[in-house]
């Protein structure tokens, strides 16, 4: 089954949205979802996560296939997201001395607030370089355990989707329906935080704006691939 119905008391979606607009045109599969309320039940349908699983599973895999061609067969799209450091191995011979474990740190760094306002701190400041730097395990990277986070984490965005999905949409919903859920969540989970770390960690506003696109792309596979499987 890909129905059920739960309390309206336990529904956080029918507080804040209220009752979706009725078009009595529509039937099953066209248009629009024909009721969300039963008022003799005080009920509110709604589409299953469980019955989700598919488009679940084939959107992580269908994003995952276009973030490979994106980031290998169109290698110039990211080329520029990170630039080459002038005098780069003197640079690494400098620091490698201290013996940095893996982290993020912030250069200069103060203790607290009281420590931003002394001369001290603003003359370093102005000396500069001034950076937040994230420092990785020497040697190469794990791909596959990387591929095999980043898989997991499209999972969770598309399970996300369909929860949200799920909740404010029947089994029957029109295509344009299902692309407006699944596809704006898909998205806020791929690109919304992106633009916090240009905000205020001056990541380039060019390099978050092409993973925003990327996002926008990811966020396109994932809502045609819900309303393509979307249960009828």
């Amino acid at each position: 089954m890909v129905r059920r119905t739960i309390p309206i008391r336990s529904c956080l979606w029918s507080v804040l949205s209220g009752p979706i607009p009725v078009d009595e045109r529509s039937q099953p599969g066209h248009g629009r979802v024909r009721s969300r309320f039963n008022p003799k039940t005080k009920e509110i349908p709604m589409t299953v996560l469980p019955a989700l699983w598919l488009p679940i599973l084939l959107s992580a895999v269908f994003v995952f296939l276009a973030s490979s061609i994106i980031h290998m067969a169109l290698q110039w799209w990211h080329r520029s997201d990170y630039a080459k450091l002038p005098e780069e191995e003197k640079v690494m011979d400098a620091l490698r001395p201290f013996g940095l474990p893996p982290g993020d740190y912030m250069i200069p760094n103060c203790s607290g607030s009281a420590d931003m306002k002394t001369p001290e701190f603003a003359e370093k400041l102005k000396k500069g370089p001034v950076m937040i730097v994230t420092v990785m395990p020497s040697g190469m990277m794990n791909m596959g355990k990387c591929l095999a986070l980043w898989f997991l984490y499209l999972v969770v965005i598309s399970s996300f989707a369909a929860y949200v999905s799920g909740h404010a949409l029947l089994p029957g919903a029109g295509f344009r329906q299902v692309v407006r859920f699944a596809g704006m969540t898909s998205f806020l989970g791929y690109a919304a935080a992106l633009w916090q770390m240009s905000i205020w960690y001056r990541r380039s506003w060019t390099t978050t704006i092409k993973g925003t696109i990327d996002g926008v792309v990811y966020a396109a596979i994932t809502a045609a691939t819900f309303a393509w499987l979307w249960p009828r």
